[in-house]
């Protein structure tokens, strides 16, 4: 009777630390919701497969986490917003996980004969930028006005996309004469677009930004998939992608 009662204890407490051990494993591997900027599209799969990825504009997703989105994690194509987002308590304190640069592109046909950044002004000229509160549309306008091309530019934006994708598309389409995107994004479809460089004195600092969202339940697993995204291993896949190193903060 006690041998049964003992090999009846042995079996109960077996299944309970199965029991522990399977809820311990499914949190460690919980799924965690990143909400990214579009220019990060193709590269954040390869980093992490497993994770699920809403992307679009950074201005429209942390529009969409203030106002109490389901997101895990936030990585934007600024540190503006994630700082924002931070001040409010709404983020963790943002880190810059990567960099890049704008290029303008054309389509491969060039039918406005476009053969640098101070061509965009001529008469006639279908520009297509990204809103001002993107940050690929606000860094346009600063390289716009680094160029002294501020007012004679603009004069020939026929419309102003949600995000660099459709920017991208609209010119590979043929839908517009030119557009300003990231060089990542222009890498994309380079057999429907022609790239023309941004002199580097006029380049913006685009570096981009990653933070956990304060209203996750799964902190852990967020800051788990950061980690991954500063490793070597993340980092050289964005390299692999065309983006730029990061510059680690100082100590």
């Amino acid at each position: 009777m006690r041998r049964t009662n003992r090999c009846l204890l042995v079996v109960a407490l077996t299944i309970a630390l199965g029991l522990v051990a399977g809820q311990a494993f499914a949190r460690t591997n919980a799924q965690v919701t990143v909400y990214a900027a579009a220019s990060l599209t193709d590269v954040f799969p390869k980093i992490d497969r497993t994770q699920k990825y809403q992307f679009g504009g950074s201005n429209t997703l942390a529009a969409q986490i203030t106002q109490g989105a389901p997101a895990d994690v936030f990585a934007s194509a600024n540190m503006t917003l994630p700082n924002q987002l931070f001040s409010r308590g709404l983020c963790s304190k943002p880190v810059v996980f990567t960099r890049n640069t704008l290029v303008v592109v054309v389509p491969t046909s060039n039918p406005a004969h476009i053969q640098g950044v101070y061509g965009l002004a001529k008469p006639g000229v279908k520009l297509v930028i990204a809103g001002p509160g993107v940050p690929v549309g606000s860094y346009t306008l600063q390289i716009l006005k680094n160029m002294n091309l501020f007012g004679p530019v603009l004069k020939n934006v026929v419309s102003r996309e949600t995000d660099v994708r459709e920017v991208l598309a609209k010119v590979a389409l043929g839908e517009a004469d030119a557009g300003f995107v990231y060089s990542t994004d222009a890498k994309t479809v380079s057999s429907k677009v022609k790239v023309i460089r941004v002199p580097a004195w006029a380049q913006p600092k685009v570096q981009y930004g990653i933070c956990v969202v304060s209203r996750s339940g799964h902190k852990a697993e967020a800051r788990a998939f950061i980690k991954t995204v500063l490793s070597p291993a993340g980092q050289r896949r964005l390299r692999a992608y065309g983006f730029l190193p990061r510059v680690k903060p100082r100590k």
